[in-house]
């Protein structure tokens, strides 16, 4: 449940009355996508407020009239459904960073530079995107955002989405520690134990992240584990 310091305003003016709802940011990425979710998860207040800065609440008759029920969730659906998103200039500006830095994340992560086959760092992306003066929407779906963002950097820099295929090898005495870090990139695709006790895998991970899935292994392993790509 989201903090009422970082909730936004859903709002229905319905049968002469003002509805008011108190909800975190994430639910309209929610409702553009289509996905569906429980509601009660994303209010940070479970009630329906006349003025929820005044935190006065509109006659429960007047409830019963413009939604025909008296079930939160069902009166916080139509709310979102029909009504206006109200945020603070502040809102706005946070919610805009964040949904950049979410852009340039997966980007860096899942892009690789076609002439080197090595990512982008996040600087230069963050860098180009300013260049080509990209603007991002809070309310847009994330895909579409990465989409527009793409368009805007091929004139600027060599790149491209790709995944690789990577064998990944460790001493048995590594595994137990170390899976939870591999399987948190992708789904391994086929895994055997070798005569001499260590654990061979296979699998394909965005290409902007082998360097970054080899670092953390050779970091808890001492060194010892071996990423190696496959063709």
């Amino acid at each position: 449940m989201v903090d009422l310091d970082d909730a936004i305003v859903a709002r229905l003016e319905s049968h002469g009355e003002t509805f008011e709802i108190l909800l975190d940011p994430k639910v309209f990425d929610l409702v553009k996508q289509g996905k569906k979710f429980d509601i009660i998860d994303y209010m940070a207040v479970e009630d329906v407020f006349k003025n929820a800065s005044k935190g006065t609440r509109p006659p429960e008759d007047k409830i019963k009239e413009a939604f025909g029920t008296e079930d939160i969730a069902e009166i916080a659906a139509k709310i979102v459904e029909k009504g206006e998103i109200q945020i603070t200039a502040e809102q706005r500006k946070e919610m805009l960073e964040a949904k950049k830095q979410q852009v340039i994340t997966y980007i860096a992560a899942n892009a690789i530079n076609p002439q080197t086959h090595t990512p982008h760092p996040p600087l230069r992306i963050q860098l180009a995107l300013e260049e080509a003066k990209f603007h991002v929407d809070p309310f847009k779906p994330l895909e579409k955002e990465i989409d527009e963002a793409m368009k805007l950097l091929r004139p600027l820099l060599p790149i491209r989405f790709e995944k690789s295929r990577i064998a990944i090898k460790l001493n048995g005495s590594d595994y137990g520690r170390c899976y939870d870090d591999i399987i948190h990139y992708g789904l391994v695709e086929r895994e055997e134990w070798a005569a001499d006790g260590s654990w061979i895998g296979l699998m394909e991970i965005p290409a902007g992240l082998i360097t970054e899935i080899t670092d953390k292994l050779k970091h808890k392993t001492k060194g010892t584990a071996s990423v190696k790509l496959v063709s």
